[in-house]
Order: structure tokens, then C-alpha cells, then sequence
């Protein structure tokens, strides 16, 4: 059996209150731990909160009376002035369209009483930009470093083509062109901050040769354009280019053998980029190595062979004015041998000299096989190195491509250095070769000339 139940309107208020109560004092035990309110009090705050709210109503409602007389004065106040505004943007408008006839006039005036002028004008603004870049890559604006900024404001005024030059400014511009080939001639000191290889500041006196090179205590410098700073280079060229540089700072006057760069510069960093003699043999890396160090070998033993054999020589020369009493060297123990044997026959005699000089012979001949090897084996030897290098560059060609043909000019440059230190050992080992081996045989052929004198001898005595 179902019971229901019906309230009045003020039961359903009461109900409703105490349940917004019930919550409102459940929120607050749990939360902030207040104290509970009664249902008068509650009731109570209910009422003063609804008087309290209908009374800022009624506040705001007054305010908003009282404003909206002003507000529409200032909605009328505002239309007044976009009025006024409108009229002026009108007036404005006619005066520009005014204005714009006028400048049209005035400016088909001006190209008019213009006429060549403005050709001159295009030729100053041109020559003032030309002679700027001019100057800012030469090495006479570390004196002059004021005159590019003139010439800057002066292209730019030339350009507006409202403006007249005045002779002033024309014979400027004349004048800095003037001095720039008067100093192009001139080789003079000049104080300025240098900076040097260890990147820090320095104040000396450098010497300016024209437009061409600037040197200081012997080392060249470079002019660097974005900065306006002289930097000695890291790298200086060769020694016969630096010494001339320092006999050109102590010298006053005259004529002085001195290096100059004709490009300014190129040429120079070029040149520095150079690798030096020993950088070259450096690139021949160990099969250079060992074709040097075979090549001072063979030197060393045919410098030593040489002396040996000169002093052989010198012996058996003053043996040779003296038959009779046979000394220690190669020709005295051959007379020795012929002194010795009085009772003996030519044809034994004869075996007898012939196997003194067999035993004199390697003495002359002592080390010329080695020569000879090694004018053979250092030209193999840079073939072999070359080989190995051009190896090496065709593989970097194939991994980085010929785009680049310096990659693959240098890797052929450095492989060829060891053919050329091949070369360069081998020629010499020939003539040295061929310059001992002709002592030799020369001191052979004395010792078989005065044995065979000496058999016709006891041939002819053997005879008597």
C-alpha cells in the first residue's frame, strides 16, 4: 500500500531550508569545523541576506538612472566630433590632391631646367661609388680611413638628383682621386696598430709600398678591408722575399730589390700556401724516408770510395817514379812480387803478376755494386710510392667525387714526390758510380800496363 504524502508551499520552503541547512552545516563540519546554527539563526541570516541584496539592487538600478542622462551626452558629444572630424578629413583630402598637382608641376619644372645636369649628376654619384670600393680595399686607407664615409653621404646625395653639388664637394671628390695615384707611387712609413701572429695589438711603424704590400720587421702583412686592420700573416713567404723586406726598412733612399704583389695580395696568399722543401718531403711520407736515407748511404760510401781510391792513386803515382824500391800499395806489391822472383820464366812470371793484380783488383772495385744498386732501386721506389699514392687519391675521388679538382691534383702532386726523390737520388748515384768505377779501372789498367812492361823486361834480359 503506497503513502503519499503532500506539503504546502511553506511546508516545501521549510523543507527546502532545512536541507540547504543540513548540507551547508555537513560542508561545514567537514571542512572548517564551525560550530552549528540553529534554524532562527539560519532563517534569520536567510532574510538579512535577501534585504541585503534587494538593497544593492536598488542601489545599482539608481546609478544606472542617474548615468544614462550623461551617457547620451556623450553619444551626442562624440557624433559632434566625427562630424567635425569628417569635414576635416575632407579638407585634407583636397589639399593633398592640391598638393600633389603642384609637385607634378614643380618636378616636370625641375627635369626641365635640370637638362644635362642630370647626367652629371649619374656621373658624380657613379664616381663617388667607384672610387668607395676603391678605397675601401686599399692599402691607403689605413691613412685615409675618414674619406669613404664622405663618399658615402656623397653618392647618396647625388642620387636624390634634388640637390645641387657645389664646387667644393666636385673638387673633393677630384682631389681624393688625385691622391690615391699619388700614393700608389710612394713607398713610405707609416705608424699604425698592427696586429700580430699571436693575435694581440701592437704599435710599430710599418713600411707601405704603393698599393701593393705592406711589410713590418721583415714579415709581410694584410690589409683586412671589414675591419681596416693590418694582421701579419701566420705563414711568411721564402726567405729571399723577407730578407729584402728588412733591407728595404733599413734603407733611407735610392733603389731597393724588393717582392711586391701586383694583385694585392692574391698572389702572396698564394704563395704562402706553397708548401716549403721540407713539407715536400714530408708528402713522400715513409718510402720518401727510406729513398733519402738509401740515398745519403750511397752518397756517403761513394764520397768514401772516392778518397780511398785518391789516395791509392797518389801511392801508386810516386810508386811509379820509384821502380826500384816497392812500397805498401797495390803497384809495390806487384814489383814486390816481380823483385822476388829473379830465377822464374816470363811464362811463370806472367801467372805470378797476374794474380797480384787479381788480388789488388776487388780493393778497387769494393762497394761499386751498391752504387750501382741503389741508382737502380730509388727510382723503383718512387714508382712505388707514387703508385700507392695515386691509390689513395682515386679512392677519395671515389668517395667524395671529382667535383673538386684541387682534391685530386694535390693527392697526383703528392704522389709524384717520391718519383721525384727517386729521381733525384738515383741520377746523382749514377754519375758517382761511373766516376769511381773509371778510378778503378784507371788504377787496374796502371797495374797492367807496369806488370806487362815489366815481363818484356826479363823477356828481353832472358834474351841478352
Amino acid at each position: 500500500m503506497r503513502t503519499r504524502l503532500t506539503f504546502s508551499k511553506a511546508g516545501k520552503a521549510a523543507f527546502v531550508a532545512c536541507l540547504v541547512f543540513g548540507l551547508t552545516l555537513g560542508f561545514a563540519n567537514s571542512a572548517f569545523a564551525v560550530q552549528a546554527v540553529s534554524m532562527d539563526d539560519l532563517l534569520q541570516q536567510v532574510k538579512q541576506g535577501r534585504v541585503k541584496d534587494a538593497a544593492e539592487n536598488q542601489k545599482r538600478i539608481e546609478e544606472f538612472k542617474r548615468d544614462r542622462a550623461r551617457q547620451k551626452q556623450l553619444v551626442a558629444d562624440m557624433k559632434a566630433e566625427q562630424r567635425r572630424q569628417e569635414q576635416r578629413s575632407k579638407q585634407l583630402e583636397d589639399t593633398f590632391e592640391a598638393n600633389d598637382v603642384q609637385i607634378i608641376d614643380l618636378e616636370r619644372a625641375l627635369l626641365e631646367r635640370l637638362g644635362d645636369l642630370k647626367e652629371l649628376f649619374g656621373v658624380l654619384q657613379q664616381a663617388a661609388g667607384d672610387a668607395r670600393g676603391n678605397f675601401e680595399v686599399s692599402l691607403t686607407q689605413i691613412q685615409f680611413p675618414e674619406r669613404t664615409e664622405w663618399l658615402t653621404s656623397f653618392a647618396q646625395k647625388m642620387g636624390q638628383t634634388t640637390r645641387m653639388p657645389t664646387m667644393e664637394e666636385i673638387e673633393r671628390i677630384w682631389f681624393e682621386l688625385q691622391r690615391e695615384m699619388t700614393e700608389s707611387g710612394k713607398v713610405l712609413r707609416i705608424p699604425t696598430t698592427v696586429i700580430n701572429a699571436s693575435g694581440q695589438e701592437e704599435q710599430m711603424d710599418v713600411i707601405r709600398v704603393g698599393l701593393f704590400n705592406v711589410v713590418a720587421d721583415g714579415k709581410y702583412l694584410e690589409f683586412i678591408p671589414e675591419t681596416g686592420r693590418l694582421i701579419e700573416l701566420q705563414r711568411q713567404p721564402q726567405s729571399r722575399y723577407t730578407s729584402r723586406a728588412e733591407d728595404l726598412e733599413e734603407a733611407s733612399s735610392g733603389l731597393h730589390p724588393f717582392g711586391i704583389d701586383p694583385t694585392r695580395g692574391q698572389l702572396l696568399s698564394l704563395l704562402v700556401q706553397s708548401p716549403s722543401l721540407m713539407e715536400r718531403i714530408a708528402q713522400g711520407k715513409v718510402v720518401g724516408y727510406v729513398i733519402i736515407v738509401i740515398g745519403i748511404i750511397g752518397l756517403l760510401i761513394a764520397l768514401w770510395r772516392m778518397l780511398a781510391l785518391s789516395a791509392i792513386s797518389a801511392k801508386v803515382n810516386r810508386q811509379m817514379k820509384n821502380l826500384e824500391q816497392p812500397g805498401n800499395n797495390p803497384l809495390g806489391r806487384v814489383i814486390k812480387v816481380v823483385h822476388d822472383s829473379p830465377d822464374v820464366d816470363v811464362e811463370g812470371l806472367e801467372l805470378k803478376l797476374g794474380e797480384a793484380i787479381l788480388k789488388e783488383t776487388p780493393k778497387f772495385y769494393a762497394w761499386l755494386s751498391f752504387l750501382k744498386i741503389t741508382s737502380v732501386v730509388a727510382p723503383l721506389l718512387g714508382l712505388l710510392g707514387t703508385v700507392t699514392g695515386m691509390i689513395v687519391t682515386f679512392q677519395a675521388i671515389t668517395l667524395y667525387g671529382a667535383g673538386d679538382p684541387k682534391l685530386m691534383a694535390g693527392g697526383i702532386s703528392t704522389a709524384l714526390v717520391t718519383t721525384v726523390l727517386g729521381l733525384v737520388v738515383a741520377i746523382p748515384m749514377v754519375f758517382l758510380h761511373t766516376l769511381v768505377q773509371s778510378r778503378s779501372k784507371r788504377l787496374t789498367q796502371i797495374l797492367q800496363e807496369e806488370a806487362a812492361g815489366m815481363l818484356s823486361e826479363r823477356a828481353e834480359s832472358k834474351r841478352a
